[in-house]
């Protein structure tokens, strides 16, 4: 069963890549329409449009991976990417990019369902679990540096009028994928019968998978601080200029992506709760000395700006892990319908830590960004313990 991930890893982690990239340029789109007189309001509630249609769409998008497959599902959601990437350069008004964000967030929630629904039907321990998810993971760190870097020096060069017209390059990507995925060989699960989708959910009210669910909501809560809103952090307190400010978060991508990597190669080693947790002291540690510069050294100093993204080594890891662990638990037959939960507190995650972001930076507040920060992981860091308290119980051998 191991063996078979291998062959489809590749066209797994071009479609994690891919999602990345048109998620990922939230930070680059609000860098570049707070600079053509739209509010940060108006910009923190246009994560929304991405995030809202995810949740919504993700129960429902169950059923249409159970009638149709999860391989010509998949490959559905990467041609209307590849299609919205096409018509985004030509198209300059702002509602134009709410019902973009929307539909990418629907095609997301298809996309992450089948990945997640085709990796447990071919693995069955944790462990195996959390090295695969970690690796077409880690992908997803890419994206985030890919469109980081590609935009941020086109936005700096002579022809930053044209920066939109990269994104034709991730429509090239989505035909590619699909290619591949067309001429890979997938084994899927077979689909619930006779039960609807609210009845099957009935199943998952148990203590143990509410507090999951309230782990996933902070760690993307927390992740969504840094991804969309870090790179506005360095240019508006730390004062450098757009392009610096998109470099330096890219870093932050390659740290995640390190810590990912790493995590797959040497988590067979450790207990997954164990691992987690000495995870998350490293980052509580890392916000601690940030805020000790600013606070008692220098508000901007230039060390807070390459402190930040080492954080990424250790955050990373967290969502694989934690998912991987509790996916581990779930019968196959009903792991595409669990994953769709996790798509959905995910993004409302995402969706209300934007919010939240969007009015620290409306009034001006950045001075409490880092302490905002440690905030949610102290709290991220409870509700973990409560989960691995219960999980322990429940699945003591």
């Amino acid at each position: 069963m191991t063996a078979k991930i291998s062959h489809i890893s590749l066209p797994l982690k071009l479609t994690f890549l891919i999602f990345s990239m048109v998620l990922n340029c939230m930070g680059l789109i609000i860098l570049q329409l707070s600079e053509a007189n739209i509010t940060y309001g108006e910009l923190g509630f246009l994560e929304s449009f991405k995030d809202l249609p995810i949740a919504f769409i993700s129960l429902f998008a169950v059923g249409f991976i159970n009638k149709t497959g999860a391989k010509k599902a998949l490959i559905s959601a990467l041609a209307i990417v590849g299609l919205c990437s096409c018509l985004l350069p030509f198209i300059a008004d702002f509602w134009f990019y709410k019902l973009w964000f929307a539909i990418i967030g629907a095609c997301f929630a298809i996309g992450k369902i089948c990945v997640f629904g085709i990796i447990r039907n071919n693995i069955s321990d944790e462990k195996s679990l959390a090295k695969t998810m970690n690796s077409v993971e880690a992908s997803f760190m890419i994206g985030i540096f890919v469109v980081n870097t590609g935009f941020g020096w086109l936005i700096s060069s002579q022809y930053s009028e044209f920066w939109k017209f990269g994104f034709l390059l991730i429509a090239v990507l989505s035909t590619v994928t699909i290619f591949l995925i067309s001429k890979t060989e997938i084994t899927e699960s077979k689909p619930l019968e006779n039960k609807s989708i609210f009845t099957e959910l009935s199943g998952f009210t148990t203590p143990v998978v509410a507090l999951f669910l309230g782990v996933v909501f902070f760690i993307v809560f927390v992740e969504q601080g840094f991804n969309s809103w870090l790179p506005s952090f360095y240019k508006n307190h730390l004062k450098v200029n757009s392009f610096f400010a998109l470099q330096a978060t890219s870093f932050l991508s390659l740290f995640s992506y390190a810590g990912r990597t790493i995590t797959a190669n040497v988590i067979r080693r450790f207990s997954l709760s164990g691992y987690y947790i000495s995870c998350i002291f490293l980052i509580i540690a890392l916000l601690l000395t940030i805020l000790g510069i600013q606070y008692f050294g220098t508000e901007d100093s230039r060390l807070i700006l390459f402190l930040f993204p080492v954080i990424g080594l250790f955050l990373s890891p967290l969502y694989p892990v934690i998912n991987s662990k509790m996916i581990a638990q779930v019968d196959k037959e009903k792991v595409n319908l669990f994953t769709s939960l996790i798509v959905i507190f995910s993004s409302l995650g995402s969706s209300v830590s934007s919010i939240i972001m969007a009015i620290l930076f409306g009034k001006q507040l950045l001075n409490f960004y880092p302490l905002y920060i440690l905030f949610s992981v102290i709290l991220l860091f409870v509700i973990s313990l409560m989960y691995f308290n219960v999980s322990k119980r429940l699945y003591r051998k």
